[in-house]
């Protein structure tokens, strides 16, 4: 599946089992476009867990959400890179020496991967916000955010689906929106608060949409990720990933 036919969806695999994040992925292999394994799933399986999913020959998305001084930041980048992986997030809070340290150290590898920048977190709302000290909508502070990781060369950003019509504005059709907090209709929004349906995610602008439990859950893994891939194949977006 080539990058133009590649689909939007991103199936989150948060779970610390190897052997069920791998028989997913087996599963999942040509309904889905990315995989992305998080902190719980990195904490447990370490550098040998990322390199196994890579060898399913789905593009993974390591999720570890970098955060650190500069220097710390370039060097989990650069093994990071090295292990296969074609997406890595990091705090855009981190500031603009950390976020350029990021972006430098990943293109020094053979193949270089995205580097996209974690805004505001899809569980946090204007209260959470205001509880650390920052002033103004989760809107604002992720545009903000948004325009930094743009000024520093990042390939674009990860955001709440309420904010990707801003963003896209902000920084053009060509910076990448990576969107959580993607739930199809009938499901439990859980610990997330700003959400959309996939349509209205598509619709917004957003390049790739990142599901977990909807299609992890499901009696038919596979089944429920070609339904939202359709789902989100019925619109448009200004970019595809």
């Amino acid at each position: 599946m080539t990058s133009h036919q590649r689909s939007p969806l991103c199936v989150a695999l948060d779970t610390p089992d190897l052997k069920r994040a791998a028989s997913l992925a087996k599963t999942l292999r040509g309904s889905v476009g990315w995989l992305k394994v998080g902190l719980e799933f990195i904490s447990a399986n370490g550098p040998d867990g990322i390199r196994a999913m890579v060898k399913t020959g789905v593009p993974v998305f390591a999720d570890v959400k970098l955060h650190d001084i500069p220097n710390t930041v370039a060097g989990a980048a650069r093994a990071i890179s090295q292990l296969g992986a074609s997406m890595i997030n990091v705090h855009a809070a981190g500031g603009e020496g950390m976020l350029r340290a990021a972006v430098e150290a990943a293109g020094k590898g053979n193949a270089r991967p995205k580097i996209v920048g974690v805004t505001v977190l899809t569980s946090l709302g204007q209260s959470d916000l205001a509880a650390t000290g920052i002033i103004g909508t989760p809107l604002e502070q992720v545009v903000r955010l948004a325009k930094l990781c743009h000024e520093c060369k990042l390939d674009g950003v990860v955001c709440s689906p309420h904010e990707i019509a801003a963003v896209r504005e902000a920084c053009g059709p060509n910076f990448l929106i990576v969107t959580p907090g993607v739930r199809p209709k009938g499901w439990a929004l859980g610990d997330q608060k700003r959400v959309m349906t996939p349509g209205e995610a598509r619709r917004a602008g957003a390049d790739i949409l990142v599901v977990g439990r909807p299609i992890t859950e499901a009696p038919d893994p596979a089944a429920a990720a070609r339904a939202i891939a359709d789902e989100a194949r019925e619109t448009t977006s200004p970019r595809r990933a």
